[in-house]
């Protein structure tokens, strides 16, 4: 994993027309609440979505896809089973693999299956917010059902530590994005607080990360890109004319299926002006 990042329009195009040009098939096991958003918006970046879920198939769709995405958000016997199976079949196989540890510090059964996962799956990247990177690093942290709450000052501290601690590259949203390496971190400033008001998100972020790792080889590359990618979306979706939450979530998807790289080349506002370096 490199520490050196591009952050130019053209790199973004790059890795968007990447994404493009492989197609890859994502690998989803997630929940119920998200599903239908994460299959949309894979597509919309260029990917192709599938859910297949059961433990006896997940991980053999594993074997085919170009990245798995393994979401904790659904706690059943037979999920958790599938998430392992299909993690561990990824790896033999090299398939990069992103972690979303939805809610995990809530209960401890939670806590407990995140634990398993990472240690008997290697991660190519770990999505969470503020309060479930905290907990994964084994710093005090208060994760409310799924949701972070509470002060983080030193998130970008602790983000690098579990990077460190699993060599992958980790992603801490919040209302700055922190993006890290075991070596380095950076600050990503995009996005828009409307994005908060609707459901799901985080997950989509997720499966972000996993189609930018599909389309991407260097995983703080397509971790940085994913992140900065998603959040200026975000914002293009506000510009648009819209209600509330339920319009405002279409606009989003519609941003992103906009969002090809010949836009990201057009860019005003440089992309690497948004990012910010923590030494």
């Amino acid at each position: 994993m490199t520490n050196k990042v591009n952050c130019s329009p053209a790199a973004l195009a790059e890795s968007l027309a990447a994404i493009r040009e492989t197609e890859p098939l994502v690998q989803h096991l997630t929940n119920e609440v998200t599903k239908n958003d994460l299959a949309n918006i894979t597509l919309h970046w260029g990917g192709l979505p599938v859910m297949a879920d059961a433990p006896d198939e997940a991980p053999e769709m594993a074997e085919l896809a170009g990245a798995l995405l393994l979401n904790t958000g659904r706690m059943s016997e037979t999920n958790i089973a599938a998430l392992h199976n299909a993690g561990e079949a990824a790896n033999k196989l090299g398939v990069p693999v992103v972690l979303d540890p939805v809610g995990v510090g809530a209960t401890p059964t939670r806590t407990e299956v995140v634990e398993s996962l990472l240690a008997s799956v290697e991660c190519t990247a770990i999505k969470g917010n503020y309060g479930e990177i905290s907990a994964l690093a084994g710093v005090e942290a208060e994760v409310k059902g799924v949701e972070s709450i509470g002060e983080y000052d030193e998130i970008a501290d602790t983000a690098r530590a579990l990077a460190e601690s699993t060599d992958a590259a980790v992603i801490a949203s919040g209302v700055t994005d922190v993006v890290a390496s075991a070596e380095a971190a950076y600050r990503v400033e995009s996005g828009h607080e409307m994005m908060g008001e609707v459901v799901g998100t985080g997950c989509m972020l997720g499966s972000t990360v996993a189609s930018f790792c599909g389309g991407v080889e260097d995983p703080l590359l397509a971790a940085l890109h994913a992140t900065l990618a998603f959040g200026i979306v975000g914002e293009r979706a506000a510009e648009i004319a819209h209600a509330g939450p339920a319009s405002y979530r279409t606009n989003f998807l519609d941003s992103v299926w906009n969002f090809t790289p010949e836009t990201a080349r057009e860019l005003t506002v440089e992309p690497e002006s948004r990012i910010e370096r923590v030494d």
